[in-house]
């Protein structure tokens, strides 16, 4: 999707009061902790629903939903790394949703070729982010950045700085290649919540990973085993039970799509 240039200065200002204006009957939230965090891969984010809708960037209208048992999990905003840059793109459509609905900002994080991933952008971008910890009914954030082996320094750099930033009350969760919660379990120590195992669009590797888990085998990685991302779309024989949900439809949701995917979920969930 195209990106919106803005300045340098008072980025992360701007960042929030675009998404404020689209986020409408909610009440506040609280301030930003600092306390340090001690990741446990025991960790779950308590009190979200176990189904998660994904709102992307697109007119959204999900006031159909039941907040005693679906939240929302909204594109918040962008971070594209160029060169030694920093440009945040908030996010640009509306978001209804019910007033007592629990969400979770999700930033994406795009890095071009030339990015220097240094400290300045860790400290840059992990601001970004912990400020949409204030937007109305947040309860927790999460990063979706397809990390590569060259970019895990920075990012693990990134998550250790936004735990600085948002202190250990408040969760975070990321989106991960179903690679990292198997064989490649380099995210074992970062200081996060919840790893969420991408099963959809997965390319390369789609055969091994459905192998395994067709096979009544879990992820290797605890800090997977607590949530998986779906499409509704791709359909599966069977997958580990009693999982968090995140849903991803590449169309605008409608209550009639939300109730025939929990249909279908219950045949392989």
């Amino acid at each position: 999707m195209p990106h919106q240039s803005l300045p340098t200065q008072s980025v992360a200002a701007r960042f929030i009061s675009r998404v404020i204006t689209i986020l409408v009957c909610f009440s506040a939230v609280a301030p930003i902790r600092s306390e340090r965090y001690q990741p446990r891969h025991s960790d779950q984010i308590s009190g979200l629903p176990q189904l998660v809708l994904w709102a992307w960037e697109r007119p959204v209208d999900l006031r159909f939903i039941n907040p005693e048992n679906t939240s929302v999990a909204f594109l918040a905003g962008t971070v594209q790394l160029r060169g030694d840059t920093v440009v945040v793109r908030p996010r640009l459509q509306s978001l209804l949703v019910p007033n007592n609905a629990r969400l979770v900002a999700v930033v994406r994080i795009e890095a071009d070729q030339d990015a220097a991933l240094n400290r300045s952008q860790i400290e840059q971008t992990a601001t970004a982010i912990a400020k949409t910890i204030l937007l109305p009914r947040v309860m927790a954030v999460q990063v979706d950045f397809d990390a590569s082996r060259t970019q895990r320094g920075f990012y693990r750099s990134l998550l250790i700085e936004l735990r600085r930033h948002l202190g250990s009350a408040t969760p975070i969760s990321i989106t991960a290649l179903a690679s990292w919660c198997l064989e490649d379990d380099w995210i074992s120590t970062l200081p996060i919540n919840e790893a969420v195992p991408m099963l959809f669009q997965m390319g390369a590797g789609t055969n091994e990973v459905v192998g395994w888990l067709s096979s009544g085998r879990d992820f290797r990685a605890p800090l997977c085993q607590g949530s998986l991302g779906v499409s509704t779309d791709e359909r599966w024989t069977s997958l580990p039970s009693e999982r968090r949900l995140y849903v991803f439809h590449d169309r605008p949701w409608t209550e009639n799509t939300e109730l025939a995917f929990l249909r279908e979920v219950r045949r392989w969930h």
